[in-house]
């Protein structure tokens, strides 16, 4: 009988980032019929309707993810040894778990610095919360076997910053849902237009991020929005997907400079691809990030994805589209304003290959990342 796999990670759901790629993983596993566990907080329905797939829960005190992460750690270990006797593969998350088989790497801990506002106790927890995540992650990657990361990017960085050796390191892109992320034709994104509310001769872009600290480089991309309002030729609205806990703040700042009609705010919403088919542009100055998957779903949807040269996905832009498209330094903020100005004047030219390389990354799909990963951890 083949050996069973077990997954240590927070959620496995289809919301985004590491999740979805997780859901993916589990979902493409249980689908050819191994017997997989997860320890988890969560996961989907679809997967736990699975009779060959078991979900270990793991408490969470107060819904902090603060309080849970040491017993997402100690589960973890439980379950992997109860395991060990049938020589289960196991694969953990960056530092969530303290195991030394395979070590899927999505986020690099210790080079995503802190930068909050909001009070002095929310700073004082988030660098506290910093320090520990980076011993977790320092201690997991040494002890694992093989590590698994999404962009060569994250590689380099862990051969640079843990001296880990690149021949234990394997690459392998995150995947999508091509039926989801998807071109709209004319007629559909006229209809979600009108539906969302939005005229149809204006343009809109989109942010979507987290806006619980200064990470995405949301100050940066306000600041440039600033600037082109103040042009009597720039006609797009911004449009800002996200919660956090400094929302309220740049809401109010959005008020006061008298934008609050030229940057809206929407909070969480669920309906993310139909918001990408309906607009014109993403833009995402992220100060740091693995690999962003919402830009590579903004971009199977066709829409142009302004994001930081830095990104782990800024590695699969090439040509014209490298040149306009990312951003060399997310706190310049005149000159992402500029960007996005010399970007209107040649949006239409850019279109045939920027429809190529949409293509290109729809043809990569969940099960497709699945395939590899399970290739290399068999």
């Amino acid at each position: 009988m083949k050996r069973p796999t077990l997954i240590v990670s927070g959620d496995f759901v289809k919301t985004g980032g590491m999740d979805r790629a997780n859901y993916a993983l589990a979902d493409y596993l249980s689908r050819r019929g191994e017997e997989v566990h997860l320890v988890a907080y969560r996961a989907g329905a679809e997967l736990l309707a699975r009779t060959n797939l078991t979900l270990h829960a793991v408490p969470k005190p107060l819904n902090s993810y603060s309080l849970a992460r040491p017993l997402l750690d100690r589960y973890g270990r439980d379950w992997a040894a109860r395991l060990m006797s049938r020589s289960a593969r196991v694969i953990v998350n960056g530092g969530n778990c303290r195991w030394g088989d395979v070590n899927w790497v999505h986020h690099i801990n210790i080079l995503d610095t802190p930068n909050p506002g909001g009070t002095t106790s929310r700073r004082v927890k988030t660098r506290f919360d910093y320090r520990t995540h980076v011993a977790a992650e320092r201690a997991a990657l040494g002890m694992a076997q093989m590590l698994i990361t999404t962009c060569e990017k994250n590689r380099n960085d862990l051969i640079s910053t843990f001296g880990i050796s690149g021949e234990r390191i394997a690459v392998v892109n995150y995947g999508t849902d091509p039926d989801v992320f998807r071109p709209a034709t004319p007629d559909e994104r006229a209809e979600s237009r009108s539906k969302l509310g939005w005229p149809a001769d204006r343009p809109v872009y989109l942010f979507v991020g987290a806006l619980g600290d200064r990470r995405k480089g949301f100050d940066t991309l306000f600041a440039a929005w600033s600037m082109l309002c103040a042009r009597p030729d720039w006609d797009a609205d911004l449009l800002v997907v996200g919660d956090g806990a400094e929302r309220a703040i740049w809401e109010a700042k959005a008020a006061g400079a008298g934008l609050a009609e030229r940057i809206r705010f929407l909070g969480f919403r669920r309906d993310v691809p139909d918001l990408f088919r309906a607009c014109d542009a993403h833009v995402l100055p992220s100060r740091y990030e693995g690999y962003s998957l919402v830009t590579q779903e903004a971009l199977c949807c066709g829409v142009p994805a302004f994001v930081t040269r830095t990104a782990g996905i800024a590695e699969r832009f090439e040509g014209e589209l490298a040149d306009a498209l990312l951003i060399p330094d997310p706190d310049d903020a005149p000159g992402l304003a500029d960007r996005l100005l010399v970007w209107r004047n040649r949006a239409d030219s850019a279109r045939p290959v920027l429809q190529a390389f949409s293509a290109r990354l729809r043809s990569f799909t969940w099960d497709h990342m699945a395939e590899r990963i399970a290739a290399i951890v068999a």
